[in-house]
């Protein structure tokens, strides 16, 4: 193989290689699943929302607020509730983020702008949240809200 090949091949590998690893982690669930996902958040604990977001093969990776000191990253089976991974860490910035009533409202909101699957949803400190998902007919479909609100702030329909 001339060496000119051998240039363009290797890249173009990773690159493939790249794009199906990150094909694969992308997932989402149906928004009926949601009170199942916070239904094994909140028996492992959690009191704070800060990302809820769907994984490969029915795994749900959950950050969060345990308590007041303690924060988790948590990814569990959607389908049997058994942690697959977690780590915690003692803060003393004291628990922000959503209820699961919170998150519930958000994601009532990204149904009546016709999300039917959810991949993930997050808040930052300032109390924006951000939801990503599909609607109906498969489309992208990114919401923001501000934290307590009914009115979506943007929507990017792709």
């Amino acid at each position: 193989m001339k060496m000119t090949k051998k240039m363009w091949l290797i890249p173009a590998s990773a690159l493939l290689l790249a794009s199906a690893a990150g094909a694969a982690q992308a997932d989402n669930q149906p928004l009926e699943r949601l009170d199942d996902v916070l239904t094994h958040a909140e028996t492992y604990g959690f009191t704070h929302f800060e990302e809820i977001e769907t994984k490969s093969r029915g795994r749900i990776e959950v950050e969060g607020w345990l308590d007041d000191e303690w924060f988790a990253e948590t990814r569990f089976s959607l389908e049997s509730g058994e942690t697959l991974r977690e780590k915690r860490e003692r803060l003393i910035t004291g628990a922000w983020g959503m209820s699961a009533d919170e998150v519930r409202q958000a994601f009532e909101v990204a149904k009546t702008e016709g999300m039917t699957k959810f991949e993930e949803i997050e808040i930052d400190e300032s109390g924006m949240i951000e939801i990503e998902g599909r609607d109906g007919d498969g489309q992208e479909l990114e919401i923001s809200l501000r934290q307590g609100s009914d009115q979506v702030t943007e929507i990017d329909r792709d």
